[in-house]
């Protein structure tokens, strides 16, 4: 029986705390930044690109008077440095409709984790252009950094062990 609740996960935020999390962060976004204007939200693929459309919506609902809000994706697994210590395949295209020169950037993960996934994001980007500044939003930060990577916005701050595994879907998340 202990074994089985090891097992099991655990729902450490709702569908509620989620959408209170990326409410947040929108107007944390928003005022970092003056406005939504010269701003693009960028995914990572693919758990970031869910959150970087939910946050984009609710910057457009907070900011309904400003111009459209740009918002694409990046596949960051073809610019990965463990690619010969794990299987890499190429999680989804890249849609970057839009340049992003003199951009402010707002990069977005579910999770950040070692931080080698927005390193690599970041060499991604850099191969669509030069931008103003790159800032980075997460929903949940679970801490081990292995690199020198910090998120600007954080949803969540969730410290785990590295044996443990965190789940982020509209519905909520969860650790196991």
């Amino acid at each position: 029986m202990a074994a089985d609740e090891q097992n099991r996960a655990k729902q450490v935020l709702g569908p509620d705390d989620v959408r209170r999390a990326i409410t947040r962060m929108a107007h944390e976004i928003i005022e970092r930044n003056r406005g939504s204007s010269g701003v693009a939200v960028v995914g990572i693929q693919t758990g970031g690109v869910w959150v970087a459309a939910a946050l984009a919506a609710e910057i457009e609902r907070i900011e309904s008077e400003s111009p459209e809000l740009r918002v694409g994706s990046v596949d960051a697994s073809l610019y990965r440095d463990d690619i010969g210590l794990r299987p890499v395949s190429p999680g989804a295209v890249s849609e970057l409709a839009f340049t992003i020169d003199d951009t402010t950037v707002v990069l977005v993960d579910d999770v950040l984790y070692t931080g080698r996934t927005v390193r690599a994001a970041l060499d991604a980007i850099g191969d669509y252009g030069r931008p103003r500044s790159v800032q980075l939003a997460v929903l949940v930060d679970r801490g081990h950094r292995e690199l020198p990577i910090r998120p600007d916005y954080v949803g969540k701050n969730l410290p785990t062990s590295s044996d443990e595994t965190v789940v982020v879907t509209h519905d909520g998340v969860e650790i196991s």
